[in-house]
């Protein structure tokens, strides 16, 4: 066997171990998938023999590409190396776990570093201009402000949503106190509770959205959201309806997937909510993670202090 296919052969069960064993998300495993790729190349370039063969040097080496760039890709951001390395060395642990290597030479080799990057949050306007930017007298307005709606309401991953089924909201309509069950990363569980507006939009999208989408499209399927075909909406094209409608609602700031679960997290924070509330509604598995949200506000509360206080500058 070759020393590439000896390596993609131990990516592929590590990838299988990460489906099966850790229930990682389809989105997870494309990442693993994407970056290992690019890790068995660069190994098979330098004509190392097989992950047994790799050194501390090579997996430095990999780091240091990946951030440099080379004629093929443009260099990634300190972040993005991480993520990769990351994944390097997941890959070595488990060859050692699994007996086909004796040690993981990427225990030792750490990411470039970055400064902290905070979390983008809109404001509380533009959030409202966002919400009230669909069309409600449409089904593709309905669908979007439904799922805008529960983005913001809920603090959920577009993943997440996307992932529901209209079983799983059922409870909801009869229910004024029941919670939505997510499933979030490693399919970790959590209920979430859901205000009255993610309500009204959910049903609005339910009673006239939904069933005149699916008429239309003559498709049946179990999905709570779904596109103008009638199957399951994706996770870019839930991403592509909040750009389309944060555009029609003016806002010029960046917006990402999590735009709006940052929203709800840092207006929560505003609010007076406990860190720790907040980091069982996102699902964080350290309070860490989301204590990064409080730097956000803080922030916030300097900026506003500058603009606002005669003495202050």
């Amino acid at each position: 066997m070759s020393a590439d296919r000896a390596v993609q052969r131990v990516v592929g069960s590590f990838l299988d171990h990460l489906t099966v064993e850790r229930g990682a998300s389809a989105h997870t495993v494309a990442g693993y998938r994407r970056d290992l790729a690019r890790y068995a190349a660069f190994l098979a370039g330098r004509g190392v023999s097989g992950l047994p063969a790799v050194t501390e040097a090579d997996v430095a080496a990999f780091s240091a590409a990946l951030h440099t760039g080379d004629d093929e890709h443009p260099g990634l951001a300190p972040s993005s190396v991480a993520r990769a390395l990351s994944a390097v060395k997941s890959l070595h642990r488990f060859a050692v776990e699994d007996g086909v290597a004796a040690d993981n030479p990427a225990a030792g080799v750490s990411p470039p570093q970055s400064g902290r990057r905070l979390p983008k949050a809109l404001a509380l306007d533009q959030v409202q201009a966002l919400l009230a930017a669909p069309d409600q007298s449409t089904p593709v307005g309905l669908r979007d402000a439904a799922l805008l709606e529960l983005l913001y309401g809920t603090g959920a991953r577009i993943t997440e949503l996307v992932s529901l089924d209209v079983d799983d909201v059922a409870q909801l309509r009869t229910d004024p106190d029941a919670g939505l069950r997510l499933f979030g990363k490693g399919r970790k569980e959590r209920i979430v509770p859901v205000g009255s507006y993610a309500r009204t939009a959910l049903d609005g999208w339910l009673v006239r959205g939904r069933p005149a989408m699916l008429e239309r499209a003559r498709g049946s399927t179990a999905a709570l959201f779904v596109n103008t075909r009638g199957a399951r909406l994706s996770r870019q094209s839930a991403w592509a309806v909040l750009r389309e409608h944060a555009e029609r609602a003016g806002i010029t700031a960046e917006i990402g997937p999590h735009t709006l679960r940052h929203s709800f997290a840092t207006h929560l924070l505003d609010g007076g909510a406990d860190v720790r509330v907040v980091q069982e509604l996102l699902g964080h598995a350290s309070v860490a993670t989301t204590q990064i949200y409080t730097l956000v506000t803080v922030e916030h509360l300097r900026e506003v202090f500058l603009t606002a206080h005669p003495r202050a500058r």
